[in-house]
């Protein structure tokens, strides 16, 4: 059968990716990267510190990124705390469930960046610990 150029197959644009090239952090770096941002989300400050005590030692990012993450969900703490107080005249509901949902938000942009080997720096964040 000869090769009709017809009914070839369009090349992309997008070049082909190499897997041999080596990432700046390895899959379990980036998977613990991403961990420790989204058990913020079911956990609060729990899970970062428990992955930042373990691996802290043993890589950079991994120990950036759960620093990070335990800042930022100190920092939440510290505004569910004040919407405890504001919820006596009742605009903690409200302020409250804003508090979640941004929360969720910049976990899950935080937990994709992590993913993809990215330093990820939330926009709001007490830094306690650096």
């Amino acid at each position: 059968m000869s090769q009709d150029p017809q009914h070839e197959q369009p090349q992309s644009g997008v070049p082909p990716v190499d897997d041999d090239k080596p990432d700046s952090q390895s899959k379990d770096e980036r998977t613990l990267g991403m961990l420790s941002h989204l058990l913020g989300v079911f956990t609060g400050f729990i899970g970062p510190l428990v992955i930042w005590l373990i691996k802290k030692d043993d890589s950079e990012f991994v120990d950036d990124q759960a620093k990070e993450s335990l800042n930022f969900q100190l920092t939440i703490l510290i505004g569910q705390v004040i919407n405890c107080a504001l919820m006596l005249v009742c605009i903690g509901y409200i302020t409250f469930l804003a508090l979640w949902v941004t929360t969720l938000i910049f976990c899950i942009m935080a937990t994709v960046a992590a993913n993809k080997g990215e330093r990820y720096r939330y926009p709001i964040n007490i830094r306690f610990i650096k």
